[in-house]
Order: structure tokens, then sequence, then C-alpha cells
């Protein structure tokens, strides 16, 4: 439902090498010597490296950017926001709309040369829905999932639901990836290992450097469908030879590397390095097409102090999202905005539905509230990525205000994959209180986002327990008109603010640097299979 609701938008294994496999080689029996090409390589400046092969386990995007390399999709969404087949060849539904058939076409094969069959499909499916606040709620309509052959998939849901389609053409984190049988059945909550898929790219394991380099080439068993490409539907098209993901340490060394041409697309390159690049020729700098990304304070509900839910709305008093992303994107409105809507200003359901305390920005009250709240001085550990500049900008913000509403702060600083591991820690033994994040506007535009769960079993870290939240996300799911999906949003949003689970800290739209020579760009998500260096 989020990519569907979207539309209604405001603002309008084993790892080869290619020689090896032997298919990209000239034929023995050809005459005469035969002149390689020179392979071509698009070399992408990341924004944090890729430590896990994993994009189920995790909401990190380069886990998503790497899965779009190795994985495929049942369907997908084109841009217009609409959902085609891509692994499907087909599909048909019962006049009750109950029973899906989704058959698919013909030639996948994994990148290990075996078939690609239904049963795969299925467990793929029924792992990415125990992780992906989307799948959760479409599994709950599912009354069955079945492979009835080895080409169809069956899906019989309980009553209607015109979220499906949406669902499983899913466009961002979590991806509903398939993966071969054996891969799918490993545990929701375990980090796959094996990269074997069935995308455009497959992963080089041996040239893997996790957190530095992550290298991608040819899958030579993808078979691209034959439509013209659209976002992420139609003919996927691997453009380069060969892609390598580099994270720099150095935002200056990735901006220096883009302008000696030694990569050709730099994919957040923050404000302290945009002079450099803005002044060389050879390179566009611009803004992410709206509706951009937010940014987000995420609290630790399980555990003291911010299990008390007062504690957590005397924060909330206090944020200014105007400082947050003055410190993170400086004052040029080409990069930012306040939005005091939990869902992004610009889409379907922003409300202003109990967003009073969004705007209040009272530091008195807020200090006031505290300390009627019981609070007694007990640390808050910060959690601080500091190699993600954004980020340790948010941070900084966030260690301040709490600081001056008089709470006792405990900062620890990590890198970005430190803190994805330790924030999944529920404990107060090594525990955490707060961390700062930011979202695609497009992962957080419906009640259906995981960041909005209020399950503390399958919902985000941070793990609110509100069954009223839940059971009003539920009601989203059912509606059938705008006008009461809007209204059901509106509530969802007045009850994620009343309990304070998150703080939203302003909209933005983050810079991408790119040579002038590169073609294919798209958004809200770059798929680098398109890019041509």
């Amino acid at each position: 439902m989020l990519l569907r609701k979207l539309r209604k938008l405001a603002l309008s294994a084993t790892i080869f090498s290619p020689l090896a496999i032997g298919v990209l080689a000239p034929s023995a029996a050809q005459a005469g010597p035969q002149l390689k090409p020179t392979p071509s390589i698009l070399r992408v400046a990341v924004h944090v490296g890729l430590e896990t092969l994993d994009p189920i386990t995790t909401t990190a995007y380069i886990d998503r950017t790497h899965g779009y390399l190795v994985y495929d999709t049942l369907l997908a969404m084109d841009k217009n926001f609409q959902p085609q087949p891509q692994m499907v060849g087909h599909w048909t539904v019962s006049p009750d709309q109950k029973t899906w058939i989704f058959v698919l076409r013909d030639g996948l094969k994994w990148s290990d040369g075996t078939n690609v069959e239904a049963a795969d499909c299925v467990a793929s499916l029924e792992r990415w829905g125990k992780r992906d606040g989307t799948g959760q709620q479409l599994f709950e309509d599912i009354a069955s999932l079945t492979a009835p052959d080895s080409k169809t998939i069956e899906i019989q849901l309980k009553a209607p639901d015109d979220t499906l389609l949406d669902a499983l053409a899913k466009l961002s984190s979590n991806v509903p990836f398939m993966m071969p049988k054996r891969i799918a059945e490993t545990s929701p909550y375990t980090s796959i290992t094996d990269p074997t898929g069935s995308g455009p790219y497959m992963f080089v394991m041996k040239d893997w450097v996790p957190g530095e380099k992550a290298v991608y080439v040819k899958n030579p068993y993808y078979k691209p469908r034959s439509d013209t490409p659209s976002l992420a539907a139609g003919a996927k098209i691997a453009q380069a030879d060969e892609i390598d993901l580099i994270h720099y340490a150095d935002p200056k060394a990735a901006a220096k590397a883009l302008i000696d041409g030694y990569v050709q697309y730099d994919e957040s390159p923050p404000m302290s390095v945009l002079p450099m690049l803005e002044a060389d020729q050879s390179i566009i700098v611009e803004p992410t097409s709206p509706p951009g990304a937010v940014g987000m304070l995420r609290f630790n509900a399980a555990i003291p102090p911010f299990d008390n839910p007062a504690i957590r709305l005397a924060v909330l008093e206090a944020i200014n999202q105007t400082t947050y992303m003055e410190a993170a994107f400086g004052n040029d409105p080409r990069w930012w905005r306040t939005c005091y809507s939990i869902y992004p200003c610009g889409t379907t359901y922003a409300t202003d539905s109990g967003n009073w305390i969004m705007k209040l920005t009272n530091p008195q009250a807020a200090r006031y509230a505290l300390e009627n709240a019981g609070y007694k001085g007990m640390p808050v550990v910060v959690l601080d990525p500091v190699d993600i500049p954004v980020l340790a900008a948010f941070t900084n913000v966030t260690v301040k205000m709490l600081k001056d509403l008089g709470m006792k702060v405990e900062v620890e600083n990590m890198t970005w994959d430190e803190m994805l591991k330790r924030r999944n820690n529920r404990g107060t033994e090594n525990g955490w209180n707060i961390f700062d994040t930011w979202w695609i506007a497009d992962d957080i535009s419906s009640p259906q986002a995981i960041a909005y769960s209020g399950d503390p079993k399958t919902g985000w870290v941070g793990w609110p327990d509100d069954p009223k939240l839940e059971k009003d996300r539920v009601a989203f799911t059912a509606a059938t008109t705008l006008a009461d999906q809007q209204a059901k949003a509106a509530q969802v949003q007045a009850d994620v603010l009343q309990d304070a689970t998150v703080g939203i800290l302003g909209q933005f739209f983050e810079p991408i640097a790119f040579s002038k020579s590169v073609t294919g760009l798209t958004t809200p998500v770059q798929f680098f299979w398109n890019l041509r260096p």
C-alpha cells in the first residue's frame, strides 16, 4: 500500500569470474586474433561500507543496494509507482479477489546455474514477511502461501486485500528479494552468508573487504525482461561489466576520487566537500528528488529511562528541527525543510493530527515536563555513528539538547556497522537509550512502516509496546477509501506522537554528485545496474 499511495503524491553461492565461466570469452573455433574489449567499471563512493550480505535482517540502505544488484523480485515498481511483473510472467486473480496465482517467467536461474523454482520464492516471502512492516501486515491477511508446482505461486487471502501487489513490489527497505530456498530457510534473525541470487550481477566474495569495498560482476545466467526499463521494473540491463562500491572513511578522499575520475558517483557527499565538487565543471551536484529523506530520533522504550513515555514526551517537546537541519545541511534551502508530520510532507498521509508537540520546541517546558515525569539523573547512553557525517551532526544536536534538559548523557562513538549491531541489544547490559538515523521518505510514508510498529516482538529496534497503535495500524490496512485511509493514518500519527516512540528531525534532500558522463540515474532509489559509466 505504501507505494500505491505514493502515486497520489502532491509532488508530482559460488562466485565465478566472468572469464572463468567462459560465456564471455570468444570461441576457440574462431579464426584469427581476438581483440578483447576494455571492461567498463562503475565505481561508486558509498555512504557506508557493506558489512553484511543480508538485506532482510537489516534496514541499512547499503544492504538494499547490495540486494538490488544480486537479487530480483517477483514484482517491481515502475516510474509511476505501478507494480509490474518482474520474475513473474503473469498473474491471475479469482472473482472474489481472494485467490492469486503468480506464474514465474521462463529462463530464470540462480547465479550458480540452477533453476529458480516457486518453492524458493515461497520461502523467500515467508522470511521477508517476518521482518518487514509491510510484509508483517500482509501475512496477517494470508491464509496460505504455497507452490503447487515449480513455476506457480498461489496466495490464498482471508479477505480481499488491494495492498498485495504493492507489497510484493515494495521498492525500499525491506525489499522482498528472492533467494534460493536453502538460503531463505535461514532464520530471519540470522544474517545469511551465501549471496547466490538471480539478479543482474553476482557478488565477488574473494574481493570483498567488509566495510571498505564490494565488487560485483555481470551474472551470465541473468535473463532480462524485454520491457523498457522503468525505475525497478522492466529490463535490468547491466550497463557496466563490473561495479565497485567503495567506502572512503574521509569524505574529502571520496570527493577527490570523483574529481580525479576514479569514481563516477558519490552517493552522499557532506556539505563540507560541496564547494570543491561544485567548482569542477565535469561534475554535477544536485539534491535528491522530493520527498527526499527524513531524520529520526529513536528511543529505546524497553529499558529506563525511556521506558517511561512521559520522559520520552519531554524530549519531544525540546526538539528543534531547524537546529538539526542546519547542523547537517547549513542554511541553504535547497537541502532541507521542517516537516511536522511523521509522514513526509508532500505525501498522501502527511497530517497535522496530534502534531502540537512537534511544533512546541520549548526547552523550558521540556525541562519542567522531564522533572514531573520523574527523571532522577539516570545516565542516557547515546549511540553516535561517527563515520556518517549527517548522523554525527544530528547526534551532536541530540547530545546538547539532552544535556540542556538536565539529563546525564554518555556518548558512545562507533561506526555505523557497530551501531547496527549494538542497537539490536534489548537488555540493560551494554544497552543503549537513544540514536539518530534517517529513512528515505518512501519507507515511512505509510502506517505500515516498521518504524511505526507498536509490537515489541516483531517491531523495529526500540521495541515500544502499544496495542492501541497496532490496532489502529490494522484498521488502516482495512480502509478502502482514500478519505478513510487518511483518517486512519492520522490516528496512527496521533498514537505515535502520544506514545513518543520517535522524534522527527526534519525533511531533507541529500546531495548526490556524479560525473557528467554518467547516464541512467533514477530516483528515489538509485539502481546502479542502470548507470552507464
